[in-house]
């Protein structure tokens, strides 16, 4: 359509702007939606990081810490030399070497709860079967510890293979046993591997045996893995406590 000047020349009329697109009223709902999801998604990984990093890092840091501060305690009641001192102490009883897990000695108390195991320490069952204790002449000195966090004492039990070396140190004595079988798989509810005989070992007949467990597989506890062993010899602790062989 045209429009006349004042000197009557004619030119186009201004277009009319463009309407507006109709707006989508779901869409920016929807957008803002899946950005919230996502940012949330993204929080929700980074708890779960940091949660994984206290489970598996943070909480060995702290029991290490801990469990080093027990066994100094239980290391001065030795040197003290007050006497005889009673294996079974409310401190700890001895210490474990194991050279195929890494070779770092773990302290062994009273007890598998697992605020007891969360101290970095590996213990020796009370229930549900009792375990014997190193000295005894005849029975299953029976351990558990962490696998994952909290110290992971016996995280790589799975190293473990016959004829290895498990050494367990008192104030006075060197028990050195030898590993003869091992069940990477078992029900947790199979309280038969700590028998004062464990059969499922393939043994028969009383003896001086030493077992470890542990939960299986790794970073879960749906089963336990066991590992068993048998005294070979007692050494007695020199003045220097110069360790046997299998551990130099």
């Amino acid at each position: 359509m045209a429009a006349t000047t004042d000197h009557g020349e004619h030119t186009d009329a201004p277009a009319s702007p463009p309407s507006p697109a109709p707006r989508r009223r779901g869409g920016g709902r929807i957008a803002a939606a899946v950005s919230l999801l996502g940012e949330l998604l993204i929080t929700a990984g980074l708890v779960l990081g940091l949660f994984v990093a206290y489970s598996l890092w943070w909480t060995n840091v702290v029991a290490d810490r801990e469990a080093d501060k027990q066994g100094d305690k239980v290391r001065d009641h030795w040197a003290e030399d007050r006497g005889p001192v009673g294996l079974d102490t409310k401190d700890g009883i001895g210490f474990l070497h194991v050279p195929a897990m890494g070779g770092d000695e773990v302290l062994v108390k009273k007890g598998t709860s697992t605020k007891m195991l969360n101290n970095g320490v590996a213990g020796y069952y009370t229930d549900p079967v009792k375990s014997a204790l190193p000295q005894d002449e005849k029975g299953n000195f029976s351990l558990a510890a962490h696998r994952d966090g909290h110290g992971a004492k016996f995280h790589d039990i799975d190293k473990l293979g016959k004829g290895d070396p498990i050494v367990f140190e008192t104030k006075d004595n060197w028990y050195v046993y030898k590993v003869y079988a091992t069940l990477p798989e078992t029900s947790k509810f199979n309280v038969n591997v700590l028998a004062p005989v464990p059969k499922e070992s393939g043994r028969t007949k009383a003896g001086r045996y030493i077992t470890l467990t542990t939960c299986t597989p790794v970073y879960t506890s749906r089963y336990r893995y066991v590992v068993w062993g048998e005294l070979d010899r007692v050494e007695k602790v020199d003045d220097e406590r110069t360790p046997p062989p299998e551990l130099r």
